[in-house]
């Protein structure tokens, strides 16, 4: 037969859950501020500090599907780094995150398990270079309920007051590392686009939750702007910094903010230096590089007459040719003296 438990273990069974469990906020004392609760997230009801009353930007950055180079979670890690501010709003993340499809860590401890890291989409009042404050949302993006999630944004965005939400992504993209990392940006309206993107028509692309977000905030007459970041394809798997680099400096053209990225910067050159040497070694893959140097040069000048984009002036590698080169390319990084 099985024996009663202790008393104090069944006290502890019956006591209620703490408030960080019911909101999971990540917060150490998540009390100290007064929460209102509607559909999906749960909202704070004055903004602490300097920062009530006042019309901020919501800078977005999930992980997930528009993040290759981990372009979007080096930039979230890099302004995390420069200070995390409160958790004013937070999403009920079971409702949206497909736990069998991306698991969450757990620690075993020889005969026990502790230390879960649960998923949390939360929003965080953060502070620029020069003490301005603005809002970023973080964390995993839904897999689920992707309407459900565009309307309690919506929510964030009207009861803290947001005047603009911008953004971040990157996707890969047959261009080399050796050159400017473009950028792709979108806004709900045309008055918010600061640059003209390379192609004019219509493409159809798979969608995500920030793509559906910009629809329907546009919808209900909330701005919206976006930068996704063009990363080369062979190094989508690695981090690639410098794309995080110039997605940030977009968010600071959109939203006015000022960032350090002094830091950033420095992690995309050792990047560079890293990946210029792994080429110096390996002259057949350099070939490949080169390869798409050249088309990349030929499409930049011949964006403007409309002629075409491939390079006349010598054959380039056929697709299997560049296949091949790429995953010795990534053996080569993945190895023991490449560490990403």
């Amino acid at each position: 037969m099985w024996s009663s438990p202790p008393r104090d273990r069944r006290e502890q069974r019956r006591s209620p859950r703490p408030l960080s469990h019911t909101l999971d906020t990540g917060e150490q004392d998540p009390d100290r501020q007064e929460w209102r609760s509607v559909e999906f997230v749960h909202i704070v009801d004055e903004m602490p500090g300097d920062a009530a009353g006042e019309p901020l930007p919501l800078v977005i950055g999930l992980h997930g599907f528009l993040d290759a180079g981990n372009a979007t979670t080096l930039a979230v890690d890099h302004l995390a780094d420069q200070g995390n501010g409160p958790v004013v709003a937070t999403f009920d993340v079971d409702t949206f995150h497909d736990y069998r499809a991306r698991r969450p860590a757990i620690s075993f401890v020889r005969d026990h398990y502790e230390s879960y890291d649960p998923p949390r989409l939360n929003v965080r009042l953060m502070r620029d270079s020069l003490e301005h404050p603005y809002l970023l949302l973080t964390g995993p993006e839904p897999d689920t309920r992707w309407e459900g999630f565009a309307k309690a944004v919506r929510e964030v965005v009207e009861r803290l007051d947001v005047r603009l939400v911008a953004s971040l992504g990157s996707v890969p993209m047959a261009v080399p590392h050796s050159r400017p990392v473009a950028l792709t940006q979108h806004a709900n309206r045309a008055e918010l686009m600061l640059r003209q993107n390379a192609w004019p028509g219509e493409i159809r692309v798979p969608a995500s939750a920030q793509a559906l977000l910009e629809v329907r905030l546009g919808e209900t007459g909330h701005d919206m702007t976006g930068y996704v970041a063009h990363v080369p394809h062979y190094l989508a798997q690695f981090d690639f910094p410098q794309a995080a680099v110039v997605l940030l400096e977009g968010i600071e053209d959109s939203t006015g903010l000022s960032f350090d990225l002094d830091a950033i910067k420095v992690a995309a050159e050792e990047k560079n230096r890293e990946i210029a040497a792994y080429l110096e070694d390996n002259p057949d893959v350099a070939q490949v590089v080169a390869g798409l140097e050249q088309q990349y040069d030929t499409f930049l000048r011949s964006e403007e007459s409309g002629s075409s984009l491939l390079a006349e002036d010598g054959p380039l590698p056929t697709g299997d040719e560049i296949g091949e080169q790429v995953e010795r390319f990534l053996a080569g990084l993945d190895g023991p003296d490449n560490q990403s």
